[in-house]
């Protein structure tokens, strides 16, 4: 029986995904697409298919799990890849994913079902950067929910599957322009980009998809205590402002602030501290109009030194980059991608937000007493 690669292909933009996929299964032989649709969820089921680059192979459904397509989805993905493992007829499976369907799940779960990931790609349209990244809808509003519990919408569901994916398989477009393309780069600076489509080299998209993928290391650049965030830039009139500081910001003030940070720039995300909750780790995370804040855990200098022995490394590394000799790893890291972004208006709002000088002075006891103003937000 030979091993079988699969390759985790995802994007709401789905004729660049689907183009993609057709790319693969033609450079590489002996290769199959896995795809579950979930347009069919509403009566009862999921869809699934299974081709190669000329004949659909088979088709078969799945039942909902929990009233949830995409619980379905992951129930039945694994055994169908391990049968396709055990006819040994495959050497490659790209599992397509449903349009809203997010890449780490995926990818964890295939792992974890003891196949190989050999890569995951984010399939991208340049053109449609703009116009999806700023889509506030819910998911539900377009068809494109995964439960009927399923509150995610457009914009943050397509941040997340691009800056998830190590590598963007990106669909020439006439539409695009150079701001789209800045767009991209600054959006996900250290993913490698493959253009496709008649005029890109064939073998590229193949070979990215071959070249091995690591969930860990994945998972843990996702995580917001060590999140490799995107750098200053500023080219084609699409900027990234990086904006650092150790001081904590003053709860009331940055909260009546919050709504015109998050529309401030197309996306913006990174992780921050506030003076009535020092040793909460606060996660930022906004697109579309839309603002998530969440407690992700404590801050390493809260915890006993004990304790460090159970933080990855990664995680010490990252925490030793911000360090700072009286608050530790507590910090305010925040990043802002647009196009047009108001750089100065940007700092003076974030800096109006800090504790002043006096406030600061008064120490962490006067912090505590500080009037809440996140607890509802973060209860959500």
């Amino acid at each position: 029986m030979a091993d079988l690669s699969v390759v985790v292909v995802a994007g709401l933009h789905a004729d660049a995904r689907r183009a993609a996929v057709a790319r693969l299964l033609a450079d590489v032989p002996g290769s199959v697409a896995l795809h579950h649709d979930l347009t069919t969820a509403a009566a009862g089921t999921v869809m699934r298919s299974v081709r190669d680059k000329d004949t659909l192979l088979s088709t078969g459904e799945a039942p909902l799990v929990n009233d949830c397509a995409c619980c379905a989805l992951r129930e039945d993905l694994v055994p169908e890849l391990r049968g396709l493992e055990e006819t040994g007829r495959a050497r490659l499976a790209v599992v397509e994913l449903w349009d809203s369907v997010e890449p780490r799940a995926m990818a964890e779960a295939i792992e974890a079902g003891g196949l190989t990931v050999t890569g995951v790609l984010t399939a991208v349209d340049p053109a449609l950067l703009l116009p999806y990244l700023g889509n506030g809808d819910d998911l539900a509003e377009g068809g494109l929910a995964a439960a009927a519990t399923d509150q995610r919408t457009v914009a943050d569901t397509f941040a997340r599957q691009l800056e998830y994916a190590p590598v963007l398989a990106v669909v020439e477009s006439e539409e695009a322009d150079d701001e789209d393309r800045a767009l991209l780069a600054q959006l996900h600076p250290t993913a490698l980009q493959v253009p496709f489509g008649a005029a890109a080299e064939s073998r590229a998209l193949a070979e990215a998809a071959l070249a091995g993928f690591d969930v860990e290391a994945a998972a843990a650049a996702q995580h917001p205590a060590c999140a490799l965030l995107p750098v200053e830039a500023d080219t084609h009139g699409v900027s990234t402002f990086v904006w650092r500081r150790h001081r904590p910001f003053h709860p009331e003030r940055l909260y009546a602030a919050l709504e015109d940070l998050t529309c401030a720039a197309a996306r913006s995300r990174g992780r921050f501290w506030l003076a009535d909750r020092p040793d909460t780790l606060l996660h930022w995370d906004a697109a579309g109009g839309a603002l998530c804040v969440e407690g992700v855990g404590p801050w390493l200098a809260s915890l006993p030194d004990a304790a460090w022995e159970m933080v990855p490394p990664v995680r010490r590394a990252a925490a030793a980059l911000d360090w700072h000799p009286e608050h530790g790893d507590r910090c305010q890291h925040l990043v802002f991608t647009s196009p047009g972004l108001d750089r100065a208006g940007l700092e003076h709002l974030l800096e109006s937000c800090l504790l002043t000088d006096v406030e600061y002075a008064a120490g962490r006891d006067a912090w505590k007493r500080l009037t809440p103003a996140f607890d509802t937000l973060l209860e959500a």
